[in-house]
């Protein structure tokens, strides 16, 4: 051991005593600023079926790979990251001694294979991230770029940092080959020998590049230690917690139901809330779950949440990504305030900081923290809001934001909590929303119709449509929930006419509700009224339990056109005693197709291209039937570039049917545009709130003279039942005519 050796040698020691005790110490304070949310007990079991799909998801990269170079380029990087940290820990013997050598791994030859291979892709695949950030950058695509709003020094901070501890691996082991201190088979290290063979044999030059991989991997740990909102950092510690602590042990994304509201680590009964103790939504940072704060941590800020938003994409401000690391910001600023004891009340009053040695507390939180908790979660810049109000609003909650979450953050869940603070608490929402929440209240549907002209839509249908009397029979197979769109929005009236037929064609015996049938109060909760969805949902359980009285569970069917209807009655209502089998239209008519119930004999030639409503496809992967019935029409099927899991949005989720666009362009013109690229005579969909959004977009395309009068909006059961109806046509025709020809 030299002068030289010596010396480096305790540079790296003093800089790893610094950088650790860094660490320790912000990971202790993340720890207690995450903990600071509220209690969320349903996070911790299973543990074999969390433990499974964390390492699932992070080993096999499933849905880092779901884009395809991106994903493995990123998992070249994460496991060069965990295989080379021995290699950090290898580097610190040889500072010292450059002939140092680790126990049987040094000459093992499939261990220095792997290593060499490490060290290779690490460096490739840091050279490609950063070469993808590049192509992507906000200069070069617009507003449009995922990386809009990112913090990119951060990015390429860690991306250089990846390359440089590769860079330092292959170095370092070609420096040991070169002063021959490498006995590793050449076959299992043929860069290191290629590249030893031109450097010169110095031993200084060992603990130099020993040392150099040594300080570039504690001044990362310096930096991240000083930033713990550096999620692009931190996720590679925290993203493991966060997807085995995701909301769906079964592995699933936090879409379909949204999550229940919870105050004490339990769900909320109205009935016995006390508002002076209880959590009504998000009204402040620490009104989000410890969960939430994880989420807020986690961020990557990766943007494939943002690139897939339809209120993005359409020049809205709501970005889930900058959405998410606002709240991290401002979670972690105001976190020495909360941690000091200082808080506020239900209604946003400041308690501040109390008790005996409050003043003491309140001079150890610097300026900062203290103008943090002065901030509003919601407000306009003039109040200087976290999150403006138009942000929260142009959600269309159709979970494009969840599904492509590589870390499994649950944006609409935070989303809808903070929506049920500004409604049942604020009583802030926008205005359209107070005549709709008054229509349920008072009508039992959003459009204010009367209950007795919930069956208006039979009176056109050559059948008598069977109507609950008080009991089902023995052989009424379904219930068929008509919804409120189905009952009275003309548009969507014709695909309820046209279930109706087809199951009666294939002698499905079903039953209707009329005018005991409410709405399943979707919209109010994902509005943020969640008293009127529990008082709706309520009701509706309560008729539902005694329709199906007596019956098995496994007997409790229900058929639902509408999928925000099939997703509350499936998902959510089991939550209160509501327990059916429920499926959409689109599943049942592909059922009967394939057995032979239903024959569609006069295919329909037409062009037709689809739209995934996402109630029906991302919140609850039904993707195929409605494509299946496409074909099984006859028809030419022409698919979309957004569609499945990365559909675009029809722009009435999330209650926004009821809410004007009053920024940027309108969603569903957006996706008509989309569908129109396609050159379709039809584009179909199958749920009625994307008819009428999809009606209204080809409407406003016709009158500007983009689209072609012929092409029109229909379900994809208006498509079956023409091919099925005119089948039956030409089979009458015939037979008339047999008498006449003999």
């Amino acid at each position: 051991m030299g002068t030289l050796q010596l010396v480096l040698g305790m540079v790296c020691l003093a800089i790893t005593v610094i950088a650790v005790a860094m660490a320790v110490r912000t990971v202790r304070r993340m720890i207690s600023s995450i903990r600071l949310g509220q209690a969320d007990p349903s996070r911790f079991g299973p543990f074999g079926a969390r433990f499974a799909t964390a390492l699932k998801e992070i080993v096999g990269h499933t849905r880092m790979l779901k884009w395809g170079h991106v994903g493995v380029a990123h998992w070249l990087v994460m496991v060069g990251f965990v295989g080379l940290s021995l290699s950090v820990l290898e580097a610190y013997f040889e500072v010292f001694w450059p002939a140092f050598e680790t126990p049987v791994l040094s000459w093992f030859g499939p261990w220095n294979l792997v290593v060499e291979l490490l060290g290779i892709t690490t460096v490739l695949g840091g050279f490609w991230l950063i070469g993808v950030r590049q192509r992507e950058h906000p200069r070069r695509a617009g507003r449009v770029s995922r990386f809009q709003g990112s913090n990119f020094w951060q990015a390429y901070f860690v991306e250089a940092v990846v390359v440089l501890e590769g860079f330092g691996i292959i170095g370092l082991r070609a420096f040991k080959q070169a002063a021959g201190l490498f006995e590793a088979p050449v076959w299992s290290a043929p860069l290191t020998y290629a590249l030893g063979s031109v450097l010169p044999a110095s031993t200084a030059a060992i603990s130099l590049f020993a040392t150099f991989k040594i300080l570039s991997a504690m001044i990362w740990v310096i930096v991240i230690a000083s930033n713990p909102t550096m999620g692009v950092a931190w996720h590679r510690f925290s993203a493991f917690f966060n997807i085995y602590f995701k909301r769906e042990d079964d592995g699933d994304v936090a879409l379909g139901a949204v999550k229940p509201m919870m105050s004490g680590g339990k769900p909320l009964d109205f009935e016995e809330a006390d508002p002076d103790t209880d959590v009504f939504g998000a009204g402040k940072v620490e009104d989000f779950s410890w969960k939430g704060w994880l989420d807020f941590t986690t961020c990557t800020e990766c943007g494939r949440c943002q690139s897939q938003c339809p209120a993005w994409n359409t020049g809205k401000p709501l970005s889930p990504k900058m959405l998410i690391t606002q709240l991290r910001d401002h979670a972690y600023a105001k976190a020495p305030y909360l941690l000091a004891g200082g808080s506020k009340d239900m209604a946003g009053d400041e308690v501040g900081i109390t008790g005996d040695d409050a003043e003491a507390r309140l001079g150890k939180i610097d300026a900062l923290a203290l103008a943090e908790a002065e901030r509003p979660l919601v407000g306009g810049p003039e109040e200087m809001g976290v999150i403006d109000p138009e942000v929260l609003w142009a959600c269309t909650s159709c979970g494009a934001c969840v599904e492509q979450c590589p870390v499994d953050i649950e944006h609409v869940d935070h989303i809808v909590d903070m929506r049920r603070y500004q409604v049942m608490i604020e009583s802030n929402f926008p205005t359209e929303l107070g005549g709709m929440f008054k229509n349920l209240e008072n009508k039992g549907n959003p459009w204010g119709q009367n209950a007795k002209d919930r069956l208006a839509w039979t009176e056109d249908l050559d059948f008598e449509v069977p109507v609950f009397d008080g009991e089902l029979a023995a052989d009424d197979e379904y219930l068929f929930w008509v919804g409120c769109a189905g009952a009275f929005e003309d548009r969507a009236k014709k695909t309820t006419q046209a279930v109706a037929e087809l199951l009666h064609m294939a002698g499905v015996k079903y039953k209707v509700l009329g005018p005991e049938e409410t709405c399943t109060g979707d919209p109010a909760r994902r509005a943020g009224n969640e008293f009127i969805f529990q008082m709706m949902a309520q009701q509706n359980v309560e008729v539902l339990n005694s329709v199906f009285e007596g019956r098995a569970p496994g007997k409790r069917k229900i058929v639902a056109t509408c999928a925000h209807c099939f997703n509350s009655l499936a998902n959510e209502y089991s939550e209160l005693g509501g327990d059916y089998e429920v499926v959409h239209h689109t599943q049942l008519l592909n059922k009967l197709v394939r057995e032979k119930r239903l024959t569609p004999v006069a295919p329909v030639a037409e062009d037709v291209t689809y739209h995934d409503p996402c109630y029906l496809g991302r919140h609850n992967k039904v993707y195929t039937p409605p494509r299946d019935l496409v074909g099984a029409a006859g028809a030419t099927f022409r698919e979309m570039p957004r569609h499945a899991d990365r559909s675009m949005c029809c722009g009435a989720g999330g209650a926004r049917m009821w809410m004007e666009e009053r920024t940027g362009k309108r969603i569903n013109q957006e996706r008509v545009d989309e569908a129109l690229g396609t050159a379709p005579s039809k584009i179909a969909t199958g749920c009625p709130f994307c008819k009428v959004m999809l009606s209204d977009g080809l409407t406003a395309r016709k009158s500007e003279k983009v689209a072609n009068e012929s092409v029109e909006v229909v379900d994809v059961a208006q498509l079956l039942l023409n091919a099925v109806k005119r089948g039956d046509d030409k089979k009458d025709g015939a037979a008339e005519a047999e008498p006449a020809t003999s």
